[in-house]
């Protein structure tokens, strides 16, 4: 039995920074229940960055909501748009990408979304479909139902022109692309991040422009990252990878600052509104720790990428390693391939893929982040003899077996 309008808008308005408008939202689902015909319900994505992490789940994972409500949903890879570049808060000129680029990584994407959507009910499609046989005709035409200070109301356009930096004009075409990318698909309603707010914005004035009625956009806020501080990000390095292993996962989990814990609960998981209600009220109760908590929350979200088999595991490992101090029961190992019966540090380090250069190596030895069979290793000039094994750690997760020749 499908929802009413009152109970779906409930469920689709969890976690959302913005439904606009919300009384078209309810007609739109009502008109759906009428007919019994499902809205369309759209999300681009971005195919330069492939691997996905948990912050791009947040709006996935509404798109799912979406569908588990009997609605549409509907993947656009934006293969032609990525050979502009997404400005959106952006300082400067994205690198575009060739079409070829943007196909790969975009069916990257689908593989990974799927872990979050139910792929036999999402419909993936490519803009290049439409966009690519535009004529240039159509693109003035286009380009004529909008005007230049409309598009510099956008905040990182205009912060750009007031700097006197460089804003190229086939920029100010993306959002207008993504546009089309609605009217194309006469979506009902669009789902992305609070960066995307201006480009949903311009799909609802120019499906009007093309005589449609205009999308509900939905938007979700950026993840915080790890470190508490910036949105989740692999240039950053405070990402939690959808295909980290489970006990990486669980591990980075259990690193976040507690004053994130209630979002990741609300915004990665399926946790009841009673039950978020009480884990509010236990992080303001100073008798239970946070940490309790966290353990749960990592446990919750390796059980949806991987198993609740798995979750028990990489806790008990995690406990294995960092509350009882030992080595983990599973860890890689290496042989070295050099001449002679020693090997630098540094270059163990960096030739195992345990440092990415001598200076990060040097980097690494310098902040105490390495140690040998439980010691500390303090000079960057040591002498490893290959006549024998010993277990190399780098940071509080990354444990490496070095095998020496027998």
């Amino acid at each position: 039995m499908k929802l009413t309008v009152s109970e779906q808008l409930k469920k689709i308005k969890r976690g959302t920074v913005m439904v606009l408008p919300e009384e078209d939202l309810a007609k739109k689902i009502e008109r759906s229940l009428k007919e019994d015909k499902p809205l369309k319900v759209k999300l681009g994505c971005d195919p330069s960055r492939p691997d996905l992490h948990l912050g791009h789940t947040v709006v996935l994972r509404k798109l799912r909501q979406f569908q588990d409500l009997g609605h549409e949903a509907i993947l656009v890879i934006g293969d032609f748009t990525g050979m502009i570049g997404d400005p959106s808060g952006r300082c400067k000129t994205r690198p575009p990408l060739t079409l070829e680029e943007t196909r790969l990584n975009g069916q990257s994407y689908f593989e990974q979304a799927s872990k979050v959507l139910d792929p036999t009910r999402a419909r993936i499609v490519y803009n290049s479909q439409w966009l690519g046989k535009m004529t240039f005709e159509d693109v003035i035409k286009l380009s004529s139902k909008y005007t230049v200070a409309r598009m510099l109301e956008r905040d990182d356009f205009h912060n750009r022109f007031i700097r006197g930096e460089p804003i190229s004009i086939h920029e100010l075409l993306y959002p207008l692309a993504q546009a089309m990318d609605s009217v194309a698909l006469q979506a009902d309603v669009e789902l992305g991040g609070t960066d995307q707010t201006f480009n949903l914005l311009v799909g609802r004035d120019i499906q009007r422009e093309y005589g449609q009625e205009p999308q509900v956009i939905v938007t979700m806020p950026i993840l915080t990252g790890l470190d508490g501080v910036e949105k989740m990000s692999k240039s950053l390095n405070n990402y939690v990878g959808i295909t980290d292993p489970p006990q990486e996962m669980y591990g980075k989990i259990l690193s976040i600052p507690d004053k994130l814990i209630y979002d990741y609960f609300e915004l990665l998981t399926d946790t009841s509104e009673e039950e978020l209600a009480r884990i509010k009220a236990d992080l303001q109760n100073p008798q239970v720790n946070p940490r309790d908590l966290k353990r749960r929350l990592a446990r919750e979200i390796v059980t949806i990428y991987h198993s609740a088999e798995d979750a028990k595991k990489a806790e008990a490992e995690f406990d294995r390693i960092f509350v009882e101090k030992e080595v983990p029961s599973e860890i890689p190992e290496y042989i070295p391939e050099v001449q002679g019966d020693k090997i630098w540090i540094v270059k163990l380090l960096v030739s195992s893929g345990m440092a990415t250069s001598n200076t990060d190596a040097r980097r690494l030895i310098a902040q105490g982040a390495v140690s040998l069979n439980g010691e500390r290793v303090q000079d960057e000039n040591l002498e490893l003899p290959l006549n024998r094994d010993f277990i190399l750690k780098v940071g509080k997760r990354r444990f490496l077996k070095v095998v020496g020749r027998k």
